[in-house]
């Protein structure tokens, strides 16, 4: 069976968690519960650093403009473990060349991460903290579900990866507006911590207090 539904799954999925997403094959595979990931991914000590590092996301990813700096520090690596992630179940498949499964994975990882980061910056345009939260949660377990569910039935999961991408990639242009907003508040933000750290002088012509 060809592996490109999985990797196209699972390149979706790491442009949202990638942490997961590296955690929940890795306990598949150690598991036996699938026999498509590479022993790598099944490593005790990956498996340690994965879950460490989920947890800091998990907390990072509920705290509001935490999450943006998060994000922005992740547009690297969430395309870069898509891209890895794809070429190790091709690598292990041999149904897909490893090349071609690492182009898909990490540019769709590369297409969700950047959905889920404007996504977010429309959020943070909310002074309550509890729309980030429940957002958070709610992309926690739609990974652990699409990934769960890609191991059992790899191109119905595909299928509904491909069409989250799509109403993501709708919402980010819907929600435009509210985007540029937080970035013109952002930037309001730092003017006026410039200003008030440059010290007050006054004016030459102003008597002595």
């Amino acid at each position: 069976m060809s592996v490109l539904p999985l990797v196209f799954t699972s390149g979706w999925a790491s442009g949202i968690n990638a942490y997961a997403v590296v955690l929940l094959l890795g306990i598949f595979g150690a598991t036996g519960v699938s026999d498509e990931v590479p022993a790598s991914l099944q490593r005790t000590d990956v498996l340690v650093v994965v879950a460490v590092l989920f947890l800091c996301e998990v907390v990072a990813d509920k705290i509001p403009y935490v999450d943006t700096v998060w994000d922005a520090v992740h547009t690297v690596v969430r395309p870069v473990a898509g891209a890895v992630v794809a070429a190790l179940l091709a690598g292990e498949s041999g149904s897909l060349p490893e090349i071609a499964a690492g182009a898909v994975g990490g540019s769709t990882a590369l297409v969700s991460h950047l959905v889920k980061a404007g996504t977010r910056m429309a959020v943070n345009t909310s002074p309550e903290p509890f729309s980030n939260i429940a957002l958070s949660a709610a992309e926690d377990l739609g990974v652990a579900a699409i990934i769960t569910f890609a191991i059992f039935h790899p191109w119905i999961a595909a299928t509904l990866a491909g069409t989250l991408l799509v109403l993501g990639l709708a919402l980010v242009v819907f929600l435009a507006s509210r985007i540029r907003r937080f970035w013109r508040r952002r930037a309001q933000r730092r003017e006026e911590k410039r200003r008030t750290r440059q010290p007050a002088f006054p004016s030459p012509g102003a008597p002595p207090t």
